[in-house]
């Protein structure tokens, strides 16, 4: 299973050769295995890559992600068709019943709310981590009363004070905003290659998002990144050390279906898990999602 999430920060060459990733830089030449890569991230513009590489890349299913020349993520590597079953597995994502959706969203939403609860319990704020905690038992299929909403108001000005707001230009929303594109990569990842399409989501549906589908799915990974922010908010500067200890989350050790995984891995065991409750003729769907422990 891969592990490795790579980081490419300075001027490179990167080529294939037999079945390794060559990085060949001024001073050095590293090769890794593309069977140990589960995430490249291409940090500066100074790269050079070849297409045989690119193929390679996608091929083994690998998330490649580019950034712009201020080193935030501004692009990913996305495959046409990431599973030989895949005109099978759309014809499945088309036929997704309306009520299978609802409850699927109410669970993934009654997740995400429960674990925004922890995050609130380990920062000390017990009082509005009970709060949230009310807020997930009212959620409904598709939630109709907005518990998410209601619940996102209370978690962020208990987590960050009353002054945050998340259009701000601070260090705390400058780790959201790249923790939760780091995210929505790894989700679309996991997308294409079970053959899906990024765009059909589950709630999101806006026809500008082309990750409509990984948008949905990661909410419940949201925390991850918001427990970071709280811990880091001394940060003064975000450059390049401090976007690797992000990235390095990814590398984390979460609990999913009895086992210690790392968050990677865990994206990928949730992520068939919910294809799995969408897709099947289960009444109950949603109740075979796997969730992970914070």
């Amino acid at each position: 299973m891969s592990w490795r999430v790579v980081v490419i920060s300075k001027r490179s060459k990167l080529d294939y050769k037999m079945g390794s990733l060559v990085v060949r830089s001024e001073d050095e030449e590293k090769r890794i295995f593309l069977d140990d890569i589960s995430v490249l991230m291409c940090e500066t513009t100074a790269i050079s890559i070849t297409a045989y590489l690119l193929a390679e890349l996608t091929a083994r299913k690998i998330k490649v992600i580019f950034c712009d020349n201020k080193h935030n993520p501004a692009s990913e590597l996305i495959p046409m068709y990431g599973s030989y079953v895949s005109s099978g597995r759309i014809r499945e994502q088309i036929a997704w019943t309306e009520t299978a959706k609802a409850k699927v969203w109410q669970q993934i939403t009654k997740n995400k709310i429960m674990n925004q609860a922890k995050v609130l319990q380990k920062a000390g704020q017990n009082d509005k981590a009970a709060q949230l905690i009310i807020y997930a038992s009212q959620v409904t299929p598709g939630d109709k009363t907005n518990r998410e909403g209601h619940a996102a108001k209370v978690y962020f000005n208990a987590l960050f004070g009353l002054d945050f707001y998340r259009d701000a230009s601070d260090i705390r929303n400058a780790i959201l905003n790249y923790g939760y594109t780091i995210l929505l990569a790894c989700f679309n990842r996991e997308i294409a290659a079970s053959g899906y399409l990024t765009q059909l989501g589950i709630w999101h549906d806006n026809a500008e998002n082309p990750f409509n589908l990984g948008s949905d799915l990661m909410e419940p990974y949201r925390p991850v990144i918001d427990w970071f922010a709280y811990e880091h908010s001394y940060f003064t500067t975000f450059e390049k050390e401090e976007k690797l200890q992000v990235l390095n989350l990814l590398n984390s050790k979460v609990r999913i279906d009895d086992t210690d995984q790392y968050l990677n891995n865990a994206i990928g065991i949730y992520v068939r898990s919910v294809f799995s409750e969408l897709s099947s003729k289960n009444k109950d769907a949603s109740k075979g999602i796997s969730w992970y422990e914070l």
